[in-house]
């Protein structure tokens, strides 16, 4: 089930702030999804280095392998190396960090030597591996890692309620009065839309463990149970903002067209609604528009601060679509 790199970010904040980061991830994801990215970005976070520096000779208490040898794998050596840097002691509240690109390029006695650090992780370690190739590596490693798949250039697809959304403001636009009961209808429809996502998200990665269950149950214990289980309640939240922030994007994007047609601007978010934009662009002024989009960033803040999610709605809707 693979996300965005800002999603996958996103969650890996959340969960540094709370200090629930893992010990090990394994990043996962096609050529220019972001993963070397993704790793540089959560490695500044816990150790401090900047995410550009995380890859060079100027960063401190990171420690990278990648396949170095003729035969393009990454050897024992290269791990024994790791593994003694990743014992030394982290200062100023740092955390040492382990990088394994290619990691599917891992021999096999690379691989063995490497399952014991998973296993017993060093004081204040993180270890990051990088693949776009997992299938090539070991169940056993697989099974210690938490996986964060990646979505192609770094993008998901546009979910199916976005263009839902579109269509329901499409047929406001043709309401010739908008009452509070009107608004107060949008914002339930809305609020629709957004339980049918969270719902969604909610099946998709409750498959996702069960997956996992059935594939590792007998090679894991119980405590890496729970630890999957706080991962993927974390990564069903994190999905569902994401899905909720694309639904809020459309909203603006409808009232930025609005605010265009006002203005004879070509430009369209939402080209196939060009016809009621422009009806709306008639209907309302430059003002009466700006305020709603003002009232758009107020909802989108609201949300952002965890403000009650369907009161910040219900309120936002009886401001926007009324008059």
């Amino acid at each position: 089930m693979p996300f965005s790199r800002t999603t996958a970010l996103e969650y890996l904040r959340r969960a540094h702030e709370q200090n629930r980061i893992a010990h090990a991830y394994l990043i996962t994801g096609p050529l220019g999804s972001g993963k070397q990215s993704l790793a540089a970005d959560l490695a500044s976070l816990v150790n401090g280095t900047p995410a550009k520096d995380v890859f060079s000779a100027k960063a401190r208490e990171i420690f990278v392998a990648r396949p170095e040898s003729k035969s393009r794998r990454i050897v024992i050596a290269q791990i024994r190396d790791l593994e003694h840097a990743l014992q030394m002691r982290a200062s100023n509240g740092r955390r040492k960090v382990a990088i394994i690109p290619d990691a599917d390029r891992l021999q096999t006695e690379a691989a063995n030597a490497f399952l014991k650090t998973l296993e017993e992780p060093p004081k204040d370690s993180l270890l990051l591996l990088l693949s776009a190739l997992p299938e090539a590596l070991p169940e056993t490693i697989l099974s210690r890692c938490i996986a964060i798949p990646l979505a192609p250039d770094g993008q998901v697809q546009n979910k199916d309620e976005e263009e839902k959304l579109a269509k329901i403001l499409q047929q406001a636009s043709r309401q010739k009065s908008w009452t509070i009961q009107f608004a107060y209808r949008l914002a339930q429809e809305f609020q629709h839309l957004l339980r049918a996502a969270r719902e969604e998200v909610k099946l998709e990665t409750d498959e996702a463990l069960k997956k996992e269950e059935a594939r590792y149950k007998d090679a894991t214990d119980g405590a890496w149970l729970e630890e999957r289980e706080e991962y993927y309640k974390a990564l069903t939240e994190s999905l569902y903002l994401q899905r909720r922030a694309g639904m809020v994007e459309t909203l603006f994007g409808w009232w930025t067209d609005v605010l265009r047609a006002s203005k004879g601007v070509a430009q369209r978010d939402l080209p196939h609604a060009r016809e009621e934009t422009a009806a709306l662009a008639a209907r309302f002024s430059t003002a009466e528009i700006l305020r709603r989009i003002r009232c758009l960033e107020g909802l989108r803040d609201h949300l952002g601060r965890n403000i009650h999610e369907a009161l910040a709605i219900e309120v936002a809707f009886l401001t926007i679509f009324t008059g």
